[in-house]
């Protein structure tokens, strides 16, 4: 019962200062690069109050989804580190309680804190980043124009099944034209059955046109039937609006849905290295925040009373070394040198083993 009750108090003063410090980073990233931006979008487009409110609200989720692992190792210090100097750790030790065991309540809510923000990242970080875009793009640039993409990706699903599939390695939009064009037809048990190929197609009379191209009739098993063309009508009622206006950003995406984008990016033997590498970050940031857990519990005890200011102070240190950790791996991952499953868990390795270590000297 005991340690019950000292669970529930160590975990509530963590909860508090956790909540604290989300606030105080968020308010932080607001005014350095938020209101910035408002501002030059007021001057800039003449932006009105509505989208203005609008693009606030939808930036904060990608904004607290990066306090959480930095309010989780200011939480740690501010907390441990005040138990430290009011001599309560010392208490709890004379009781016979081990170190790990006071620790344990703030590794929980480590857990449960990554838990949550990679939840947070895949259901409301997307929709509110394709808002944020829509905002920005249409009512307060007031573009009416349709922008060139990379990695056009039109499906055909019906029920649950994908019917259809359309890749293109480019749109144009000031000729409406797909280049690099690839369509897959796939059967009732998803098997691919016929390919198009084509070196591009235009838009035009209300329908697209594929120049140039190969068809493989992959349905006989045994045999592959191949035949040229010259023009072929690509089966695709989407206008080149509808097309461009369903694509997304590497950032809109949720972890399905860049999964399903790196598979058929692949097929086609397109560089997947920076979708990868998005992919793989959905888990290693959230994971931060389990790792700044074990960092900062050790960190925070101090043989003598340190103002809070302090411990503020170190875990901006510590927060700066890891995301410049972050963004070497970041650039290493894209670039291929190294694999990004691999390269991305170079920051979150290190602060483990940092974290394991501490932990362990302060143990003794």
């Amino acid at each position: 019962m005991r340690l019950r009750i000292l669970d529930r108090y160590i975990f509530q003063e963590v909860v508090s200062a956790f909540l604290f410090a989300i606030c105080a980073f968020t308010a932080v990233f607001i005014g350095s690069g938020t209101l910035f931006r408002i501002a030059r979008y007021i001057t800039d487009y003449g932006a009105s109050f509505s989208s203005v409110v609008k693009i606030f609200v939808y930036g904060l989720p990608n904004i607290i989804m990066w306090t959480f692992p930095m309010s989780m190792l200011l939480a740690t210090l501010l907390t441990f580190g005040r138990l430290s100097s009011s001599s309560e750790i010392t208490a709890m030790k004379s009781c016979g309680i081990s170190f790990s065991r006071i620790a344990a309540p703030a590794i929980f809510l480590g857990v449960i804190v990554t838990i949550c923000a990679i939840l947070f990242n895949e259901h409301v970080v997307p929709w509110a980043n394709t808002a944020y875009n829509n905002v920005v793009y249409y009512e307060i640039q007031g573009n009416t124009e349709l922008k060139s993409q990379d990695h056009i990706i039109v499906k055909e699903i019906t029920g649950e099944k994908i019917e259809r599939l359309i890749y293109a390695r480019e749109y144009k939009a000031s000729d409406e034209i797909l280049e690099g064009v690839t369509m897959q037809v796939f059967d009732e048990d998803g098997k691919v059955t016929h390919v198009e190929n084509a070196t591009y197609a235009e838009w035009l009379n209300d329908e697209w046109i594929m120049h140039d191209g190969m068809i493989y009739d992959l349905s006989d098993e045994q045999r592959t039937h191949t035949m040229k063309f010259d023009k072929q009508i690509l089966p695709v009622k989407a206008s080149p609006r509808q097309i461009v206006r369903e694509q997304k950003k590497t950032e809109e995406l949720t972890m399905s849905e860049l999964k399903a984008q790196i598979a058929i990016m692949k097929s086609q033997y397109a560089n997947t290295a920076k979708l990868e590498t998005e992919l793989y970050q959905r888990i290693t940031v959230p994971m931060a925040s389990l790792i700044f857990a074990l960092i900062g519990v050790p960190l925070g005890l101090q043989p003598t009373r340190t103002p809070s200011s302090m411990g503020f102070a170190l875990s901006v240190v510590i927060i700066f070394l890891y995301y410049a950790v972050m963004t070497l791996a970041n650039a290493i991952a894209r670039s291929g040198a190294i694999p990004p499953m691999y390269a991305v868990w170079i920051p979150n390795i290190i602060g483990l083993i940092a974290g394991f270590i501490l932990i362990y000297r302060a143990s003794k």
